[in-house]
């Protein structure tokens, strides 16, 4: 038995179908569908559709011919397949319906400025986005993560993707997991050997090599954030910051872009990597900016920052990032450690730079941010 209806909405009509659509009803259905076809716009909502054949697919497209924007919209996963399986997808427009979680008492493990993660019970955790249009971006990231993942980088894989309120959101399987975040307020007199887990899976995520064409180039990014910089800075200190920054070679090495303690998981003694949409390729003072800015950038000016952004104190977040050079560069020498620092400051500050002024944010800290590329472009001649 097949169902068609209708609603018609500024020449916009939504057919709704119910029930099955096989060889012995497929010409009812194709029927029902034009008795509808009214607007100058169709959209075939099938979430109460069971199940369809190739004979119904015929049906659909023949109404493809007359609306070439044709919309599928709420399939089931079982359905979905169908389409997807028969190419479907490939030629117009077909949605998934997202199954609804709600996230209501549940424990906020991880914000950021483009989503929010929440721990739904003691296995799993979801990842909110909350940007209208973030579907794209959801399966960027779960494409990169599968990426990552075949390449050796053990990290969390979203296994759905679900609606929580108007938003989209990933839904990941975590066991037992806490960020480092969580485990350094727990323990803040562990920065030492946090900091060598950490560190040991930077030099494990740096020294992975990426087929080309697979993620982003880094070194492009950072060249139009200075590029964008252009008229907030001085000649002389602009083009010798975007010199530096050209000079960084290609690599095809991957970096995370937003490695931080609440990034980083411990999950049955196995640390792991979450939040993947930021992955790239690209030299490792591309990814130092962006650790230099987690710990110590965004805090300049006002140090609690690191509280209400990373949920660590700040001095943690200091020692933490100290300790960081030292590992990772293998060196205790001040002078050394100084100048790694004051590399790293400049690729985070001309980013925080471009990210303050597009945001008409705090002039005080645009300022701040001009000040310090001033004077580190006075010390600093390379960033190699």
């Amino acid at each position: 038995m097949i169902n068609v209806t209708a609603d018609n909405k500024d020449n916009v009509v939504i057919a709704f179908v119910e029930g099955r659509v096989d060889s012995t009803n497929a010409a009812e259905f194709e029927e029902k569908l034009v008795a509808v076809d009214t607007g100058e716009k169709l959209v075939i909502d099938i979430q109460n559709l069971e199940y369809i054949s190739s004979a119904g697919l015929r049906a659909i497209l023949k109404f493809r011919k007359k609306h070439a924007d044709l919309e599928i919209v709420n399939a089931n996963t079982e359905v979905y397949e169908i389409f997807d399986m028969t190419g479907f997808t490939d030629m117009m427009t077909v949605k998934k319906a997202y199954r609804i979680v709600s996230v209501e008492g549940c424990e906020v493990i991880g914000k950021g400025a483009n989503g929010e993660v929440y721990r739904i019970d003691p296995d799993t955790v979801v990842k909110v986005y909350l940007n209208d249009d973030s579907l794209d971006a959801i399966e960027h990231e779960r494409d990169v993560a599968r990426k990552a993942l075949v390449l050796g980088i053990p990290t969390a894989i979203s296994y759905d993707v679900v609606k929580v309120g108007e938003h989209y959101a990933s839904m990941f399987e975590m066991i037992n997991a806490k960020s480092f975040a969580k485990l350094l307020v727990a323990d803040p007199d562990g920065v030492d050997g946090y900091a060598k887990m950490y560190v040991d899976l930077l030099k494990l995520i740096h020294s992975t090599d990426v087929p080309k064409g697979q993620l982003p180039d880094q070194r492009e990014v950072a060249l139009r954030w200075i590029a964008d910089c252009k008229d907030a800075l001085p000649k002389l200190v602009f083009d010798k910051l975007q010199k530096m920054i050209e000079e960084v070679p290609y690599s095809d090495k991957m970096i995370h872009g937003d490695y931080h303690v609440k990034n980083v998981m411990l999950q049955n003694d196995e640390v792991i990597l979450i939040d993947m949409d930021t992955l790239a390729v690209g030299h490792p003072i591309l990814e130092f900016g962006s650790i230099y800015n987690a710990y110590l950038g965004f805090s300049a000016l006002d140090h609690s920052a690191t509280k209400s952004f990373m949920g660590i104190d700040y001095e943690v977040g200091s020692k933490l990032w100290r300790r960081t050079l030292e590992y990772y560069y293998e060196t205790t020498d001040e002078a050394e450690l100084d100048y790694r620092e004051n590399q790293a400051k400049i690729v985070g500050l001309i980013r925080l730079l471009r990210r303050t002024m597009r945001r008409n944010g705090d002039p005080a800290f645009i300022e701040y941010c001009k000040t310090e590329l001033c004077k580190l472009a006075e010390t600093v001649d390379t960033l190699l």
